[in-house]
C-alpha cells in the first residue's frame, strides 16, 4: 500500500520517514519529495508498505501524531491524477533571466 505522509518537518529524511514506519511493519520504500530546484523537502513523501494491515495500523497510529514538532497528515495515497498536457510542450523559454 501506498501512504501519503504530510506536513513533515523540512529537515527530516527518508531513512528517519522508514524508521517511523518501521516500528508498525516492513517498509518497503521511503521517499521524501524533494523541489527540483532549491533541493529542499517539499514537506510530504510517501511510504510503501507490502502488508495492508501492517500499513493501516502505521496510518491508525500516525496520523495527526507530532514528528519532530509537526503534526503529520497520514492517509492512502491516492493515484496521482492526469494533468493536461503545457501548451509550451514543456519548454519554459527564456525563464533564467539571460539576453541572448
Amino acid at each position: 500500500m501506498n501512504i501519503y505522509v504530510g506536513n513533515l518537518a523540512y529537515a527530516m529524511k527518508d531513512d528517519e520517514l522508514a524508521a517511523v514506519f518501521g516500528e508498525y511493519g516492513k517498509v518497503d520504500a521511503a521517499r521524501i519529495i524533494m523541489d527540483r530546484e532549491t533541493g529542499r523537502s517539499k514537506g510530504f513523501g510517501f511510504v510503501e508498505m507490502s502488508d495492508a494491515s501492517e500499513a493501516n495500523a502505521a496510518i491508525e497510529a500516525l496520523n495527526g501524531k507530532e514528528l519532530n514538532g509537526r503534526k503529520v497528515v497520514v492517509n492512502e495515497a491516492r493515484p496521482k491524477e492526469a494533468r493536461p498536457p503545457r501548451r509550451d510542450g514543456g519548454f519554459r523559454g527564456n525563464r533564467g533571466g539571460y539576453n541572448d
